[in-house]
This record gives C-alpha cells, sequence and structure tokens, in this order.
C-alpha cells in the first residue's frame, strides 16, 4: 500500500513524541531530523521537506506548546496539520458546469492509467446522479479503444469512438456533439499518452484544448513513479495549464513521496485517488483522511461512507439480526463476508480502523475469501448450522468439493469458532454494536484472523 514505509516510521516517530511530558529543544530536533528522513526515504522531493520541517519548528517552538499540559501531543498535531496542508488542506472537486456538458479532458503517460481511470471517473459521478459519455481519444495505442469500449461494457456507460479517423481533434468535437444529442451531462475524454513528453504529443493536446475548451483538466499520474510523477506533472501543467491530478495505483507497494510533492510543486489539487484494480477503486481526495490513514489514526468516515453505499437498510436490518441471533453459523458468516466485499477489499477496509495498521500479527489475503466461500458451500445445511459435526471424512469431502485441502478446513474453523466467541462476548453486554465490539475487542482474538 502507498505510504506503508512512510507511514510505519512516522507513526513510531510520533508515539515516542506524543506521551512526553516535556519537550525540550533537542527532543524536538532529534524528531524533526527522524521526520526528515521519512519524507526523504519515501521520495519527497527536498525543498518540499525542507520547508515543511521548518514550518513544524518554527509552531512547534512556540510558547503555546512548551507550556501545554500535553506537549507531545500538540506537537503530533502540528505535524498533522502541517501533512493536511501539503496534500492540499481541503477537497478539492469537479467544477461542473451551469449549462452542461461539462467536459473532463484526461492526460498523462501512457502506462499511467488514463484508460482505466476515465471509467472509474464514469462511474464515480454516475453514481453523483450525473449522465457520462467515454470518448475515445487515443488513436495510438494498440487496443485503446478496446479497452475503453470493454469498460464501458462492464459499466453500462455508453463510449463514443471513431476507429476510422485519425483526426483527434474531430473525434472529441463528434463526442461532444453526440453527447448534446444524448443528453449526456458529463463528456470524459480519454486522450493518448507517450511514454515520454515530447513536442508532437503537447501540440496534439494543445489542439483538442482549444477545440473543445475543457472545463477540467485532470492529470493521471502513476504514484508509483516517484519523483518522476512531479517532473511530469510539472511539465503538463506548464504545457497546458492543468485544473487538478488523479493519482492511481496507490494500492501499489510505493513510497508515495509523488503525493506529497505533486500538490505543492503544481500548485494544483490531487482530485481523485484510485486506490485498487476494481473500477468502483477510485474516491475524493480527502487530505485530512489520507494524513489520518499515513499517521496510523484511521479513517472511519471512508468506512461508514463505503457501507452507506453498499448496503442498503434493508441490508443493515438483516445484518443486525444475524449479529444478534444466539446461534452465529456458517451462514450468517458467508452472508457477512459477501456484504463487506461490496465495501472494497478486506485488507484496504482493515487499514482504515485505527490502531489495526499497528498489528503486525493480523494477515488478511482477500483472495483467501474465495477458498472460504467455496469449503462454504460445499457444506450442507446441518453442518453450517452446527461444525461440530465436521468429523475427519465430512472434511475430506468439503475439500474435494471445493477444490481446497484439509489443512484450509481445519484452519477456517479454528478462525470460525474464534469469530463465534467474540460474537458471544458481544451480545452478553448492553449498548450498540460497535460499543460492544469496541470494549470486548481482544487483540489475540485479531491474531488468530491468519487464514
Amino acid at each position: 500500500m502507498a505510504f506503508e514505509g512512510l507511514s510505519s516510521r512516522l507513526q513510531e516517530i510520533t508515539r515516542k513524541i506524543r506521551g512526553k511530558a516535556r519537550i525540550t529543544e533537542n527532543d524536538l530536533k532529534e524528531m524533526l531530523r527522524e521526520v526528515k528522513l521519512a519524507l526523504l526515504e519515501a521520495d519527497v522531493n527536498y525543498k518540499i521537506v525542507k520547508g515543511f520541517i521548518n514550518t513544524i519548528q518554527e509552531k512547534a517552538l512556540g510558547q503555546d506548546v512548551m507550556k501545554s499540559l500535553t506537549p507531545g501531543q500538540q506537537v503530533v498535531k502540528i505535524v498533522k496539520d502541517e501533512m493536511v496542508e501539503l496534500l492540499g488542506g481541503i477537497e478539492s472537486k469537479i467544477n461542473f458546469t451551469p449549462n452542461p456538458p461539462t467536459i473532463i479532458m484526461l492526460v498523462g503517460l501512457q502506462g499511467s492509467g488514463k484508460t482505466t481511470t476515465a471509467g472509474k471517473l464514469a462511474n464515480l459521478l454516475r453514481k453523483q446522479g450525473k449522465k457520462p459519455l467515454l470518448v475515445a481519444c487515443d488513436i495510438y495505442r494498440p487496443a485503446a479503444i478496446q479497452q475503453l469500449q470493454v469498460i464501458g461494457k462492464q459499466l453500462n456507460i455508453p463510449v463514443y469512438a471513431n476507429e476510422t479517423s485519425k483526426d483527434v481533434v474531430k473525434i472529441a468535437r463528434q463526442g461532444i456533439d453526440i453527447a448534446i444529442s444524448k443528453l449526456n451531462d458529463v463528456i470524459i475524454l480519454d486522450t493518448a499518452g507517450r511514454l515520454h513528453i515530447d513536442e508532437e504529443l503537447m501540440e496534439e493536446l494543445k489542439n483538442v484544448k482549444a477545440s473543445t475548451r475543457p472545463h477540467e483538466i485532470l492529470l493521471v499520474v502513476d504514484s508509483m513513479t516517484g519523483q518522476d510523477a512531479v517532473n511530469v506533472s510539472e511539465k503538463f501543467n506548464e504545457a497546458l495549464g492543468i485544473d487538478g491530478v488523479v493519482l492511481t495505483k496507490l494500492d501499489g507497494d510505493t513510497r508515495g513521496g509523488a503525493a506529497l510533492s505533486v500538490k505543492e510543486v503544481t500548485g494544483r489539487p490531487i482530485k481523485f485517488a484510485a486506490t485498487g484494480e476494481k473500477l468502483n477503486d477510485i474516491e475524493v481526495f480527502s487530505p485530512e483522511r489520507m494524513t489520518s490513514r499515513i499517521l496510523g489514526m484511521g479513517d472511519v468516515l471512508s468506512i461508514i461512507e463505503k457501507a452507506e453505499e453498499a448496503l442498503t437498510e434493508e441490508d443493515a436490518e438483516r445484518l443486525e439480526k444475524q449479529l444478534n441471533k444466539k446461534e452465529f453459523d456458517l451462514d450468517d458468516y458467508l452472508a457477512q463476508i459477501r456484504q463487506i466485499k461490496k465495501m472494497g477489499s478486506f485488507s484496504s477496509l482493515l487499514k482504515m480502523i485505527p490502531g489495526m495498521n499497528k498489528l503486525k500479527d493480523v494477515e488478511i489475503d482477500d483472495k483467501e475469501f474465495i477458498k472460504i466461500e467455496a469449503i462454504i458451500c460445499s457444506m450442507t445445511k446441518k453442518e453450517k448450522k452446527n461444525t461440530k459435526l465436521l468429523n475427519a471424512s465430512r472434511r475430506q469431502r468439503i475439500a474435494k468439493g471445493s477444490g481446497t485441502t484439509v489443512q484450509d478446513i481445519n484452519k477456517f474453523i479454528k478462525s470460525f469458532e474464534t469469530t463465534q466467541t467474540m460474537m458471544k462476548k458481544m451480545q452478553n453486554q448492553k449498548g450498540g454494536m460497535l460499543k460492544k465490539m469496541m470494549k470486548n475487542m481482544d487483540m489475540n482474538d485479531l491474531k488468530n484472523m491468519k487464514i
């Protein structure tokens, strides 16, 4: 996950300083030195790191902090506030024109994920009540048009493509005419990229911009490219005047420094972040929430939003009934897994829970849940109700039916019985479901979640 190295380093640093009842200048210098190294290792631009550290030092040496009852916590708050500012301060969304259609032009280098991002963005805007049209303006990359058409078909979002024309400006204009005739209120232009920035590419993009006069030019940046992402952002902004950035591949094994540098270098906000491979894995970029994730403070608001989006009121009521049942069985367990899967990957949700990233022993492999579904679906109704019936011969039959091994069955049943114990603890307490969970959550229970 992006920021993983930076996140663990910063969390360790802030944990040390948070508990201090008194902070000396030497304490502060040592902390800032570690923060500086952590940011540089994460590939954050050196000039930005220098300014960031100077600002924190200036604010942290103020009388209000040194005389505070909780100086350690005050310093951590300053670090958090400055990181929020570094990432843009506030959420920055699409500026929709009062006279539709709103034209959004996606630009960027080849391989940054523009075409997939076009589909993800169209899907997100449709959920907001918009009626998008995707326009295939990449006539150079092999199968680029077909890729956009496949994505459009998967999402049931219309795609305009002219496979006979080599005039990108003409294709973009035709797409706009189609959108107006079909009453589409958002047009997303998926433009061509190159492996590097050249005059020919920029000239073509300038021509498309001049002809279509887009309301938003969004630069799609691969967050795994580190400092190159900053250089690319700078050049595109100079040539086209971008309105915002979309960071892709934030789920990858990356240092994440690009995200902390792009806004500061270009002066343009990060508007969206793509956080996975699925077509709904995109979100409005929130500096506040991203900072909370980096510093290990969790992101409960995002979990709630994902739940509200994925679960209907009926789903929530059904889930509550299942949780309140005296006997929590494998049918209930399977139903819960399927509901949570609608919200996104288990591993990404776990990272949003405050403190969970400190539990190095907790392992969540999303692929294993496919195996779990197969195991449960290979059981009889009686076996799902009562796992005590699962003797050796039954386990062998289930393993054969689910394409797994008896060892897989044994590990899963042990994990499920741990969950059953947790559910019984919750049912014996008064108060809301969340309070029950937090009050009775045993870290050893969580460590037994290894699949």
